[in-house]
């Protein structure tokens, strides 16, 4: 099979929209609520786990002949683990700060349900380069809802983006008040929702 053919093309962009993990399939949507205060966290949020979920679609997918049955759930945890805490350790080496932000919500990686939606639905039932590719397109399909939550989160409820001040003094000299509002937990849940609403408005074919 053609490393661009039109099946491979579909793994990977077909969770970018009509299949969106958050979006279409409501999955994740913890993660949402839990770190996506500011932009940072949620990019590098959104980062780990498409790294994890590529890379543990493509090794599911290699020894997918030899894991019986019965504990393939168990063998699909010690692989995400196992990801898990190298991405934990590399965000403590190189990204302290952004790492305590995300607190245990790294750790908790292993419990994503589109990751393991993905394990279970795609690669122990796929070539690994298609694996790979689903991996990494519903990676990035969940972490672009992410960015976009933190990033309207962050921008009214700080006047902030990335920690730089984006709201001229003059505003708030003006009387405009950060919205503290953006802040609460609660308001992810209402950004996905209007999220879904524009995406479901956008695409009428899910209707």
């Amino acid at each position: 099979m053609s490393i661009l053919s039109k099946a491979n093309k579909e793994a990977l962009t077909s969770p970018l929209n009509l299949n969106n993990p958050v979006v279409v399939q409501v999955l994740g949507i913890c993660s949402a609520l839990a770190v996506t205060a500011q932009l940072e966290p949620a990019i590098v949020m959104g980062l780990s786990v498409t790294i994890i979920t590529a890379f543990s679609n493509l090794i599911i997918s290699i020894i997918r002949n030899s894991i019986p049955n019965r504990i393939r759930i168990i063998v699909q945890l010690v692989v995400v683990a196992a990801l898990v805490t190298i991405v934990s350790q590399v965000l403590k080496a190189f990204a302290y700060d952004v790492s305590v932000q995300l607190s245990v919500y790294v750790g908790l990686i292993i419990t994503n349900c589109i990751l393991m939606g993905r394990l279970e639905a795609f690669a122990m039932m796929n070539k690994p380069w298609p694996s790979f590719l689903d991996g990494i397109g519903n990676g990035i399909g969940y972490a672009i809802i992410l960015v976009i939550v933190g990033f309207f989160r962050e921008l009214l409820g700080a006047g902030t983006l990335l920690g730089y001040q984006v709201v001229p003094q003059w505003c708030y000299d003006h009387g405009y008040v950060n919205n503290g509002m953006m802040t609460m937990p609660a308001m992810s849940l209402i950004l996905v929702g209007c999220v879904i609403w524009a995406h479901r408005a956008y695409n009428k074919e899910l209707n």
